[in-house]
């Protein structure tokens, strides 16, 4: 499922399709609205009628088709935290409702990592919550409301993400643990989304050295082995991205895309900004592979069928039209925020915003206050902070992981005691630099902190 540049179908994408491509993955560069995506979907369709289509749309932070704006859903960690059922449910139905309708038939979401370490760089708010329980039940809430709406999902990051400190995107994380400790913890979610009846699950590149000595993507123990074997599961592998760092920063996609289907991978996620000259070496490394025998035939063959079992389960009429995204209750998201005992916010203050780089999963977007059309000043570094005199909020996500936010809080704090520190990330267990968390930056994050602060959006 490659990637690839611009809004409208590549002739190169639109000639493999007709030959048998599987699918493509869309991504936030692909999209300008529902009905140019509807469009460019109805053409990957006429190419091939049994084209899997793809994409990140968590209902939160990492979203595709509000990337220009911003999503207009709580996010998992908010849903996590006001813990109402009802309305997972009510956000993966909606996601669903809004891909359906725009030719969209296969979710890389829900995440269901759980965060139980909060240094982690790219899951964080993406995850329901750092315990099992509250992840597992949720994961099956979500997955069961979306699946309904004939959009498969995609369960990720197996077997688990959220005990690391690094970014597969970057590097190889490492996560040391028995498959013992996994299946009292990481492990669970997935189990509860097999349940749930999710149709494909997505692999990490992480690396699990008490189970292989390869990552996850690579590794035929814990793909066949666990998640085949010892959880039952039936339904679609999936590849992360093998563009990653993890995945083939020593190796290249080809050597990677062959690896990953060797091990028990049936649908490969090629990356952004793929090229017609990728997809043909890839090509012709899957055919060496079975060639001289790396690649089993059978394996292969068996990959094809699921993926086409898949895509005919998914095939049939697509909604004309979707509903107008849902609008959600603000305040339920202010009783979820975690607020400083005694904390005193003055309504009209200068909001301040730490602008940290995003890590690629979420990419570039509007978040926020500003997302939710409030004025605010950008800030990218300690030294622009300069606030005595005034009434100031500053907002930044994941305050504690970068240095110089934690100078920039540091800096403000001693020329007003006053300021207020909003982390709209996934705070430090400390709260030191976080007077108020909101476990999530998503458009209706925004609008709920905005509320209560007292300040018109």
């Amino acid at each position: 499922m490659p990637g690839f540049v611009g809004t409208t179908l590549p002739s190169w994408l639109e000639a493999r399709l007709r030959d048998g491509l599987g699918g493509v993955c869309l991504f936030g560069e692909n999209i300008e609205s529902p009905e140019q995506v509807r469009a460019l979907t109805d053409a990957i369709r006429a190419a091939n009628p049994l084209a899997l289509i793809a994409i990140d749309e968590e209902g939160g932070d990492v979203t595709r088709l509000h990337h220009l704006t911003g999503s207009p859903y709580p996010g998992n960690a908010l849903l996590g935290r006001i813990d109402d059922h009802d309305l997972t449910a009510q956000v993966g139905r909606a996601v669903a409702r809004e891909l359906r309708a725009v030719g969209v038939n296969l979710n890389f979401a829900p995440d269901a990592d759980i965060n139980s370490n909060p240094d982690n760089p790219v899951i964080g708010v993406r995850s329901f919550g750092a315990d099992p329980e509250t992840v597992s039940a949720h994961i099956a809430t979500w997955v069961v409301a979306h699946e309904k709406e004939g959009v498969a999902v995609s369960a990720k990051h197996f077997p688990g993400h959220g005990d690391t400190a690094q970014d597969s995107h970057l590097s190889l994380p490492v996560v040391d643990r028995s498959l013992e400790e996994l299946m009292e913890r990481e492990l669970r979610p997935f189990v509860a989304a097999a349940q749930a009846g999710a149709r494909s699950i997505m692999t990490s590149h992480v690396l699990l050295p008490q189970l292989d000595h390869v990552p996850a993507t690579f590794s035929r123990v814990i793909l066949q082995d666990v998640l085949r074997g010892d959880l039952g599961y039936a339904g679609v592998i999936v590849s992360d991205a093998l563009d990653m760092v993890g995945a083939s920063g020593e190796i290249g996609i080809p050597a990677a895309a062959v690896r990953a289907i060797a091990a028990g991978c049936d649908l490969l996620c090629i990356g952004t900004k793929n090229t017609d000259e990728q997809l043909e070496a890839i090509g012709a490394a899957l055919a060496a592979a079975v060639a001289d025998g790396t690649l089993p035939q059978a394996r292969l063959d068996d990959a094809v069928a699921r993926n086409r079992a898949l895509a005919e389960g998914l095939a049939g009429p697509l909604a004309t039209t979707s509903d107008a995204s849902p609008e959600f209750d603000i305040d339920r998201a202010i009783a979820a925020f975690d607020v400083a005992d005694g904390l005193v916010l003055e309504p009209g203050a200068d909001i301040l915003t730490l602008e940290t780089v995003a890590n690629i999963a979420v990419g570039a977007s509007p978040w926020g206050p500003a997302a939710a059309g409030a004025e605010t000043t950008p800030v990218f570094s300690a030294d622009e902070i300069e606030i005595s005199g005034r009434a100031v909020v500053l907002v930044g996500k994941d305050n504690h992981r970068h240095e110089w936010t934690r100078a920039a809080i540091d800096r403000a704090r001693e020329q007003n005691p006053s300021v207020v520190v909003v982390d709209m990330g996934w705070p430090s267990p400390d709260r030191v630099y976080a007077d108020i968390a909101t476990f999530g930056a998503s458009q209706y994050a925004g609008r709920a902190l905005l509320k209560l602060l007292g300040t018109p959006s």
